[in-house]
């Protein structure tokens, strides 16, 4: 996530590598074309998700993303079952020249307000991003895009600073790529959600009807939708947000909501199981979980009174070398997570087992002498304090049992002692970007299913964590594997850059993750696959 000022400086070395486009956090399926209308029925679906802003430059997060993805259009889309865009309001979209990308908007489009929707809104919604270039919003996956034209009111113009964009489309598919009214959002500064709501600037299969933040939302199905996907299948569709996971459960497995999504324990979704009032359903999931260093802020990080990068290294190291993952997978998420041993996931090609090759015993499991070993070769002698943070409401009920966990494992080895703390999720996203933690917490919910999507957020110099991480060489060959369409040679820089990343430890992967949700048994159209966003418009009631 960038802030204003650091935009240039990402422009800049953009054009001084190779360059292209990026990703990050969503997912799910939606149908195929404007084939079925809404229905008559409601249908309510419980999470505890919550939601930062509605506006698409201010939220970089899979709760915000996850009601951005039903109300606004994007040019580009996943249909149902495929991790491969096409267009959706867009009529076509083809590179007219190397570094042009031209889309051609169907005809006849509008806003819920109706306020037409033309070539000049989507100019209106890229430049904003760029111009906003909110800490906690997507402007980074944009680092590649020069500049955005609309020649006329159905034509876009993108001119990218580098040739050859392998993942541009994907990014118009992305949080960064929602079109919004310009008759309703400012130009240079983030919208209120209640005047978004109150202008009805929505476009997509669903407007909001009406929201109560991180309480209630109730969506109405939109006739007028035009895109890629079906029309919605259920007239309302209301959310609920719940603070605990408990009560979510009981809820669906009472029957007062018709589907729970995000996030269930490990422990419930295998008691629900066992119930035959309601379905599990399960899906491919890009999800990973990780622990991200500051490097100014962790010990004997850039601004700490006792700076040096070899000692901050080697703390690093040590931690990777003390992990337990299997104990992680098995005790904490009974087996719905799986150990992750490296910033690709398993199934993307490019994925390999860096991880697993460079710390602990070499085969998965931790190693307490390489890890003195390491330490005392930096010359760190005493036990080091870690102040390690994690939300207690952003990824699951489990998180205090995975973060206890990884307290213990750490603690027991008598090299580090652990300040754990935690924090709820709308003060975590703005205190994490602003240096506050030394150690914390992520998850990742992917965009589209590509590496390059694994990559760029996280590893630029300019990236989305602000954690003061950089490697020129990183920086070019991420640049540069998104703009080479050569198939193998992208794939083996792909495996250069996690062995590269590998060496410096700025994230330290743990596990890898599936989609889940529970629903009643009358529920239709839950689906769950490799786009990774989950629509409403599918679901109806039998």
């Amino acid at each position: 996530m960038t802030s204003a000022s650091r935009t240039g400086r990402r422009i800049a070395a953009a054009t001084a590598g190779v360059a292209i486009a990026a990703l990050t956090l969503s997912g799910c399926a939606g149908g195929s074309s404007n084939n079925s209308s809404g229905g008559s029925k409601s249908l309510t679906i419980g999470t505890t998700d919550k939601v930062t802003s509605l506006d698409p430059a201010g939220s970089y997060d899979n709760g915000s993303f996850a009601v951005q993805n039903q109300v606004f259009p994007f040019l580009m889309n996943t249909p149902s079952n495929s991790p491969d865009v096409e267009p959706d309001i867009a009529e076509s979209a083809e590179f007219t020249t190397p570094t042009e990308y031209t889309v051609k908007l169907k005809e006849g489009l509008k806003f819920a307000n109706g306020n037409e929707l033309t070539a000049s809104d989507v100019k209106f919604s890229f430049d904003r991003q760029l111009k906003i270039a909110d800490e906690n919003g997507p402007s980074s996956l944009l680092y590649n895009l020069d500049k955005t034209e609309a020649p006329d009111d159905l034509t876009v113009v993108f001119t990218l600073k580098s040739e050859n964009d392998q993942v541009f489309p994907q990014i118009l598919s992305s949080p960064a790529g929602p079109i919004v009214d310009e008759d309703v959002f400012s130009a240079d500064a983030l919208t209120p959600d209640q005047d978004i709501v109150k202008g009805e600037a929505f476009a997509g299969q669903y407007t909001i009807a009406s929201y109560d933040f991180n309480n209630l939302i109730s969506y109405k199905a939109n006739p007028d939708y035009k895109g890629l996907l079906e029309k919605a299948k259920t007239e309302t569709v209301n959310v609920k947000y719940y603070a605990e996971s408990s009560n979510l459960k009981l809820e669906v497995q009472e029957g007062n909501i018709d589907l729970a999504y995000r996030s269930l324990s490990a422990t419930d979704v295998d008691d629900l199981s066992k119930n035959k009032n309601v379905k599990v359903h399960t899906g491919p999931g890009g999800e990973t979980r990780y622990i991200v260093f500051n490097f100014d802020t962790q010990p004997f990080g850039g601004t700490t009174d006792d700076a040096d990068p070899a000692k901050a290294l080697a703390v690093r190291q040590a931690v990777a070398d003390l992990v337990d993952r299997d104990e992680l997978a098995d005790e904490v998420y009974k087996g719905t997570y799986t150990p992750l041993y490296s910033f690709v996931p398993d199934g993307l090609t490019g994925a390999t087992t860096v991880l697993k090759d460079l710390y602990g015993d070499g085969a998965g499991k931790p190693d307490l002498d390489k890890a003195k070993k390491v330490l005392a070769d930096a010359g760190i002698t005493e036990p080091v304090e870690l102040n390690l943070q994690y939300s207690n409401d952003h990824y699951g009920p489990s998180s205090g049992d995975e973060y206890a966990l990884i307290k213990s494992q750490l603690e027991e080895s008598g090299l580090f002692k652990v300040n754990l703390q935690t924090t709820e999720w709308v003060q975590y996203s703005k205190d994490r970007t602003a240096d506050v933690y030394p150690l914390y917490q992520l998850g990742w919910f992917p965009d589209y299913s590509d590496a390059d999507n694994y990559l760029t957020p996280f590893f630029l110099t300019e990236n989305f964590l602000a954690n003061h991480y950089s490697n020129t060489e990183v920086n070019d060959m991420i640049l540069k594997q998104a703009s080479t369409p050569d198939a193998a040679e992208r794939t083996k820089l792909i495996e250069d850059i996690q062995a590269a990343v590998a060496a410096d430890l700025s994230t330290l992967p743990l596990l890898q993750g599936a989609q889940v949700a529970v629903s009643g048994t009358d529920v239709d159209g839950v689906t769950l696959d490799a786009s990774f966003k989950f629509r409403y418009a599918p679901l109806s009631k039998g």
